[in-house]
């Protein structure tokens, strides 16, 4: 049976918000919360009585600095955010995101942004897929907490029912895994000026991000993968 997904708060703002939303969380059985950056740091006192008896939650809640190292251990990762125009990051509705994560062989985990700003593009960069609740467009304002429960809910609605799959097969490569792999990438073809010319650099950097995190690898073949990289990048060896 699939892991319950990790819910990762990035920078989140006040205690009070993150409270509510591990009290979200209990209520349909999750309770692995991670927590990027709080703004006031952490423990948070306002917390606790947000929390309503989700106590649980917040006393196993894990602080990191970053949101790469958030996700590191995950192999599907879910934005809640509206569509990016900026990035090329397939969109699901709640639905397709649940059935993904009953699916998921590794660790999954949904990222909710600041209450102010939401996730920022380098947040989202990150992720597998946006995951976008339909809203009424003419007052897109949801809480932390609320954005929680409804993605927690449909998560819930297949908890019981997940079996696992019918033969097993390769543990998916995690986020780190892949990072390592794109950084290994990104390295060797900056030694043989491939990024030309310096304008569309950025731009053909997020391309082949986005080629090496839409396949559904496996961590042998990020490993086959890296040796590949590793083999053209090095001097020949002489044949014979």
């Amino acid at each position: 049976m699939a892991q319950p997904p990790v819910i990762i708060l990035v920078r989140p703002q006040l205690g009070q918000n993150i409270g509510k939303a591990a009290r979200a969380m209990l209520n349909f059985g999750l309770t692995e919360m991670r927590l990027v950056a709080p703004r006031d740091g952490w423990p948070n006192p306002d917390a606790g009585p947000a929390a309503s008896g989700a106590d649980a939650v917040l006393e196993q809640a894990q602080v990191f600095a970053t949101t790469a190292e958030a996700v590191a251990d995950c192999s599907l990762v879910f934005a809640s955010t509206v569509r990016r125009r900026d990035l090329v990051v397939p969109v699901v509705g709640p639905e397709e995101m649940a059935g993904q994560i009953h699916r998921c062989e590794g660790r999954s985990a949904m990222l909710f942004g600041p209450e102010r700003s939401g996730l920022e593009t380098a947040d989202v960069a990150l992720a597998t897929s946006i995951v976008t609740v339909p809203i009424n467009p003419e007052f897109g304002s949801l809480n932390l907490a609320q954005a929680v429960i409804l993605l927690a809910y449909e998560w819930s609605r297949g908890a019981q029912l997940s079996q696992p799959t019918a033969k097993e097969i390769e543990p998916p490569a995690t986020m780190g895994e892949l990072e390592g792999l794109i950084g290994q990438l990104d390295v060797a073809l900056d030694e043989r000026g491939y990024y030309h010319p310096p304008s569309r650099i950025e731009a053909t950097k997020a391309t082949l991000r986005t080629i090496l995190t839409k396949p559904k690898w496996s961590s042998r073949e990020v490993q086959a993968m890296r040796g590949v990289v590793r083999a053209l990048a090095e001097p020949p060896r002489p044949k014979g």
